[in-house]
């Protein structure tokens, strides 16, 4: 989707807890429980460096990734968003949402720690 980034399936995070979690995976099961089977309309924006086509996709309206975002489920990418889900990104952490009520790394930190030749479990916070 166009200007956020989630965390990877097998990227840990720390929950309120201090706990190590899958924030990828949870982020992926809390999306298809918001999505719970209702269409979703997507439309391409553009493709990224690897020719993966870029989308803004809705829901009876609503922004798919605003509410990821707002959800702490996904981060505003700035080199990308232009700042376009600072705001929601704003409102989940002062309310704890998510990847907020821990700690964490930016997807793009993983994954270029992963790239640089880390191990998944090395990469985390």
């Amino acid at each position: 989707m166009s200007g956020i980034d989630a965390p990877e399936s097998d990227q840990l995070c720390r929950g309120d807890d201090s706990l190590q979690h899958r924030c990828g995976a949870k982020a992926a099961n809390e999306l298809d429980r918001f999505i719970a089977g209702r269409s979703v309309g997507c439309e391409g924006v553009g493709r990224d460096q690897y020719g993966r086509t870029v989308t803004v996709c809705s829901i009876d309206g609503e922004d798919v990734a605003d509410w990821l975002v707002r959800n702490g489920l996904a981060f505003d990418w700035p080199r990308y968003s232009n700042g376009k889900y600072s705001g929601a990104q704003k409102e989940a952490e002062r309310a704890g949402r998510g990847v907020w009520a821990g700690s964490y790394v930016v997807p793009w930190a993983y994954r270029a720690c992963i790239r640089n030749g880390g191990r998944p479990g090395g990469c985390s916070d």
